[in-house]
């Protein structure tokens, strides 16, 4: 395994590795490595010939400082884990490299930013793309791997990947949870012991919602209700926004159909900003013809 920080040194390897037609996995992380990560790199492990994990703290996409300041960062820790996978290279450049002196190019995805994350963290998808735009660029992978929690940012890099004409496919990974349900997420380690164990309320809420969906419920209002309510019994927890949206577009809509669509939640518990979301008309994915 090499950890590489350079940007050219990563550009040379990609270059050499398109030659060889190898197939190439991506799994984008901005480190403090938990199960969830790890779920990605498994996955992408057992679909390519060969296995980058990109490490790096983006500032563009933190619109708080003092957030920026706090994220958690251990690269000897991250890559001692990485080496158990198989994992071939790590990618992890300074700011510098990626955001050079004078860098003044940042992309934007217009319409499915606008809401959710977007709405609460202005500034933080365009900051997402730019950095996903440039670890393409980089890497040049036919797979990119994420996590269905960050179901936003999902969207957002598949539009990105679209529009652009990106040859790369991008592969959602189920979200992976605490045995409470709890998703993982790098910023459970903030949470205090008490905090930690009331954030299970977060899934708790979701599931009481999707039950109410396969019992036949499709009123939107109703189901976000649900969350809310639910949510809102717990003292610690304060509910940042609730919501029924198409899992594609992230447009909200009233009535459940046919369609995929997300019940997604974003809850604060001692100033730590939680994310999760259900899907709600799960649909079978067909992998079998990925890197092939």
């Amino acid at each position: 395994m090499e950890i590489i920080n350079r940007r050219q040194r990563m550009f040379s390897i990609s270059r050499k590795l398109r030659r060889d037609a190898k197939t190439v996995a991506l799994v984008p992380t901005m480190g403090s490595l938990h199960a969830g990560h790890l779920k990605l790199v498994e996955e992408a492990r057992q679909r390519c010939d060969i296995l980058i994990v990109s490490i790096f703290v983006n500032p563009t996409q933190f619109n708080d400082k003092s957030d920026l300041e706090k994220y958690p960062r251990d690269l000897t820790f991250d890559a001692a884990l990485l080496a158990e996978y198989d994992v071939d290279y790590i990618f992890a450049p300074d700011v510098e490299e990626i955001y050079p002196t004078g860098f003044s190019t940042y992309v934007n995805v217009e319409g499915v930013t606008e809401m959710l994350e977007g709405a609460s963290r202005p500034g933080h998808f365009r900051g997402v793309a730019t950095v996903v735009t440039i670890l393409f660029n980089t890497v040049r992978p036919n797979l990119a791997f994420f996590g269905q929690k960050d179901a936003q940012q999902v969207a957002v890099i598949k539009r990105l990947t679209l529009d652009l004409g990106f040859e790369t496919e991008i592969v959602v990974i189920p979200t992976v949870r605490q045995k409470s349900g709890l998703a993982l997420s790098s910023r459970n380690t903030l949470l205090s012991e008490e905090e930690f164990q009331k954030a299970s309320v977060i899934i708790d809420a979701l599931r009481e919602a999707k039950i109410a969906f396969k019992k036949g419920e499709r009123n939107a209002a109703i189901l976000t209700e649900i969350v809310r309510n639910r949510i809102s019994g717990e003292p610690l927890a304060k509910v940042d926004y609730v919501a029924v949206v198409d899992r594609e577009t992230l447009q909200p809509i009233e009535r459940v159909g046919d369609e995929e669509a997300l019940i997604a939640t974003a809850v604060v518990l001692g100033g730590v900003r939680l994310i999760d979301n259900v899907i709600l008309n799960r649909k079978a994915v067909d992998w079998s013809q990925s890197c092939i």
